[in-house]
Formats: C-alpha cells, sequence, structure tokens
C-alpha cells in the first residue's frame, strides 16, 4: 500500500486522495518536507475529516487538505469576476 494512502473510506475516497497527492507530486509541490505546520483545532473537525477521506494520520490529512487548496482550479474566483457579464456566442 502507498504511503498516506487511506485505509478507510470507499474507492472513490481513495481515487481522490491518489489524483490529489499525485497531481502535487507532478506540480513540485511535494519536493521538500522540511515545513512544520502547528494548531489548536476542533477534534471534531479532524475526527470528520478523517471519516469523509478515509485518512487516519494527521499529517497525511494536512497535506492532503493543503494539496486540494494549492491545486484548486480558482472557478470561484473566474465566476465571481465573470458575474454580471454577459457571454457572447
Amino acid at each position: 500500500m502507498k504511503q498516506g494512502l487511506p485505509t478507510s473510506g470507499t474507492d472513490s475516497d481513495r481515487f481522490r486522495f491518489e489524483t490529489v497527492m499525485e497531481a502535487a507530486e507532478r506540480s513540485g509541490l511535494l519536493k521538500q518536507k522540511s515545513s512544520r505546520i502547528a494548531g489548536r483545532v476542533s477534534p471534531l473537525l479532524v475526527e470528520e475529516a478523517k471519516r469523509r477521506t478515509g485518512i487516519e494520520a494527521d499529517t497525511d490529512l494536512i497535506a492532503f487538505a493543503l494539496a486540494n487548496l494549492a491545486l484548486e482550479d480558482k472557478f470561484a474566483e473566474a465566476f465571481k469576476d465573470a458575474r454580471g457579464k454577459s457571454i457572447e456566442t
């Protein structure tokens, strides 16, 4: 099994995790692991995120969440910019 691969959750959870992390790897976002992050968050938030993703390790959960943000397609931003503008065809 790949390191960090969710051990629970659905097949689609595992596919999403693999897809996001492979894209982050190809983008060079996972080359160095020298940064450390710490913070206090609700244990219920962590528990629910782990349940929904199938990810068990805190480190893998944080990496997955950050990769999702770093790779997001900026659809919301583009939609907001286009709001109120007509689309010519």
